[in-house]
């Protein structure tokens, strides 16, 4: 365990050999390798919390023909030795270093990575110059006096080096306090993309007081999140600030939060799991994980499963599986393949890859049922595609699904396979879903090793196997969106779907890759059924301009026969005349109905608030009219209903009076000689898929799609923050199509005649819900 550093003058060693800047690269193993270069920069010694250091230099390789230069960043005691014995212009050698990737290489244009000294391992050798003398005391007292003071000097270091830390109970934590914490956690999310530039973890902890508190760590560094690997790990948070938010409480990370992890199991060995690259530990600190250990242990927080091997699991379970990953294919931007093992035999048939042969024998069969299909979704595919050959993984949330979609590239035996069980992690961090890379001492990984090593045979045999060549085509069961249709046909390809002559319904799967307009209320149009027009509503500042408030709007008129004339009081000048029907009024419906004379938009839509029915008329050559059609022709309550300019022959008449008749819209545009345009919501979308793109209308069954009225769209604020909300969901914005779900969608396609007079094929999204999470 590294607590303090120190350089060694010593060479490199004959046991180490030289390798070149150029050759340096990131999961390769440079125990035994150094580096030597010149020292071309070198930064300031910067303090960290506590005693920490870090230390930032540039050394240049002059005897390459490449001459690269890499930066080194020196941690802690290490730093602070460089910081005064090393110059520019000497020569180093450095062994015992990390190689990471370099944040900085694309503003200084040095290596794509970094060495990263730290811990007890790293050695610097400086060669550039020999040690200077010692400088000689003038007398005996001289030098008696600064030994004295050296070694109290050292003493005192030594003394103030051993940092002090208090510990928190969950059960003490304080609002807004920057505390230090050991607990065990509960619930975990491996690291994923948060909105910003950083990681996100999610955790969820507990510890002896029984009080459970989340934690959200943001780091921009994957490496400096927790390592945790089972539930039941013990975490160690350094500097997180507590936050209260509607009577539950979360911790945060700060300035210089630091974490370290521990496993959970009762027996295992105390080896810290380290984000920090230099960090605390004493025997008071392992006494605190023995006691979180036996604690979790006697209240059952460690539970059983869900981690389960390939000789357990059955279809259609979401399990966690450790293993090793045998090969990568990556199937599109959307979808990896992973073929991985964990030296278990699967009760059942496992897919089978293109290039495994079909043979009967009982050989074969066995070896078909070691090696499992492991399909990687959205999300997960970029980390999926950073995976090397070889490597120990825990798989969380495994789905396991029974058979096949077949898809171009299928292998003409799939039918063979409809049994085969193949795995799926969906995309999404939900149930703690991810893939975590283990290192080799995890007890788990050591219990794979021994039973891979029992299969010797069959190891040699998977060695033979083309997975590369794998070309299964994936279906993973939808998440966002269900056909509601009761067609019985087959998922279809948008390649074929574009290729296909047959117009009627088809079914495909693919994803929103944009979609317009991006403004609801532009989406929002008014469409006729008689003559099939289709305008847009008109803004709030046009139909203001029609109503009355014009010039000439509210004079003087003659009413008809059938009316009843009132004056209303008004805030301004003008006057506002209220007409009543004579025949709604003699059974008692005097405010079913109202026509009002005079009023601005603002007035009506008041009113319209009081009364069930507003019709607004105006003066034209002395009789009473309807307004221009261009204008809303009633309101009722916040909603208004617009006439076809077309298709209407508008005419005020006395509306029918029975007695069990219901005063709708619907009545009211008869009555007014109006063709009703009906609100409806149209999109287009651009749906891809592997093969291809197609654009598509969502207009009859907006309704069902959305899952609320279209009607209810125009007037009611939640309506449209449904239908916002779902387009954010299919589609996020500012994200690539990687980052939206697989939709199963039914689409009719349809012949029209473009403006050309030519016939084109369209296509609307028909019979398609949304079923978004709660």
């Amino acid at each position: 365990m590294p607590l303090c550093v120190m350089s060694e003058g010593a060479g490199p060693g004959a046991h180490l050999s030289r390798t070149h800047l150029c050759d340096l690269k990131m999961g390769a193993d440079y125990t035994d390798k150094y580096v030597k270069g010149k020292v071309s920069r070198k930064g300031p010694l910067v303090p960290l919390d506590g005693d920490r250091f870090i230390l930032k230099a540039v050394i240049e390789e002059e005897d390459s023909p490449l001459k690269s230069s890499i930066n080194v960043v020196l941690f802690g005691d290490l730093a602070k030795d460089f910081s005064l014995s090393v110059h520019l212009g000497d020569v180093i050698m450095a062994s015992g270093f990390c190689v990471a990737k370099s944040p900085t290489a694309h503003k200084d244009k040095l290596h794509a990575c970094n060495l990263q000294l730290s811990g007890e391992r790293p050695c610097i050798h400086v060669s550039g110059r020999p040690p200077s003398p010692p400088p000689q005391p003038k007398s005996p007292l001289v030098a008696e006096r600064r030994k004295r003071r050296s070694e109290v000097s050292a003493q005192v270091s030594r003394a103030t080096k051993t940092p002090k830390y208090t510990y928190v109970n969950l059960g003490d934590l304080k609002a807004e306090a920057v505390v230090n914490v050991y607990a065990v956690v509960v619930f975990f999310k491996q690291p994923f993309k948060s909105r910003g530039t950083d990681f996100c973890s999610t955790l969820k902890l507990t510890d002896q007081t029984d009080l459970k508190v989340s934690c959200n760590i943001f780091r921009a560094e994957l490496e400096d999140h927790p390592k945790i690997f089972n539930i039941g790990d013990i975490v160690r948070l350094h500097r997180v600030k507590v936050k209260f938010f509607s009577g539950s409480i979360t911790l945060l990370n700060t300035h210089g939060f630091s974490v370290v992890t521990f496993d959970g199991a009762v027996g295992g060995a105390v080896e810290p799991r380290t984000s920090s690259r230099s960090f605390h530990f004493d025997q008071r600190d392992q006494q605190t994980v023995q006691e979180l250990r036996s604690w979790a242990s006697s209240r059952s927080l460690i539970p059983a499963g869900p981690t389960i091997r390939l000789s357990a699991v059955q279809p259609r379970v979401y399990f966690d599986l450790t293993c090793q990953l045998l090969s990568s294919t990556l199937m599109d931007s959307t979808c990896t393949l992973l073929r991985v093992w964990d030296g278990t035999r699967c009760p059942h048939p496992l897919l089978r890859g293109r290039g495994e042969p079909s043979s009967s024998s009982s050989s074969s069969k066995e070896r078909q049922n070691l090696v499992a299909s492991v399909f990687v979704y959205d999300n997960h595919v970029e980390l999926a595609q950073q995976l090397k050959p070889g490597a120990f993984l825990r798989i969380y949330n495994l789905r396991a699904v029974q058979g096949a979609a077949k898809l171009p590239g299928q292998p003409s035996d799939q039918a063979e396979q409809a049994d085969h069980l193949t795995f799926h992690l969906h995309g999404g961090t939900a149930y703690g879903r991810g893939i975590r890379t283990l290192p080799e001492n995890d007890p788990d990984v050591q219990e794979v090793k021994r039973l891979i090593e029992a299969f010797p045979e069959e190891e040699d045999d998977l060695a033979d196997l083309n997975f590369s060549d794998m070309e299964e085509v994936w279906s993973t069961p939808p998440e966002s969106l269900e056909r509601r249709c009761g067609h019985g046909v087959a998922v279809v390809s948008l390649a074929e779907l574009k290729q296909s002559d047959r117009c009627g319904t088809h079914h495909v799967r693919a994803r929103i890759r944009s979609y317009q307009p991006l403004r609801l209320h532009q989406a929002l149009k008014l469409y006729c059924c008689k003559c099939s027009d289709m305008l847009d509503v008109p803004d709030h500042q046009l139909v203001s301009g029609l109503f009355p408030e014009a010039p000439g709007g509210s004079g003087p008129c003659s009413p008809p026969a059938w009316a009843l004339s009132a004056q209303l009081p008004s805030e301004s000048s003008r006057a506002l005349t209220l007409h009543l029907s004579r025949r709604l009024m003699s059974q008692s419906k005097t405010k079913e109905l109202l026509f009002l004379q005079g009023s601005t938009l603002e007035e009506t839509h008041r009113l319209a608030s009081a009364f069930p029915n507003i019709v607004p008329v105006r003066s034209s050559e002395g009789q009473l009219a309807p307004l221009d059609l261009r204008a809303p022709f009633l309101f009722r309550g916040r909603r208004s209903y617009y006439g076809c300019g077309r298709c209407s022959q508008p005419e005020l008449r006395e509306p029918p009076a029975e007695q069990d008749q219901v005063m709708d819209e619907k009545l009211i545009a008869e009555a007014l000689g109006v063709q009703l345009l009906q609100v409806c919501l149209l999109m287009k979308m651009q749906l891809q898929d592997t093969t291809d793109t197609l654009d598509v209308f969502l207009w009859r069954d907006a309704d069902t799609f959305f899952g609320v009225s279209v009607e209810d769209v125009t007037a009611n604020q939640e309506a449209q923050d449904i239908v916002q909300r779902v387009m954010d969901s299919l589609c996020p914005a500012g994200g690539s199509v990687a980052s939206s779900p697989w939709l199963d969608v039914c689409v009719r396609s349809y012949r029209v005649k473009g403006d050309d007079g030519l016939n084109q094929t369209c296509y609307q999204i028909c019979q398609t819900a949304v079923t978004l999470p709660a």
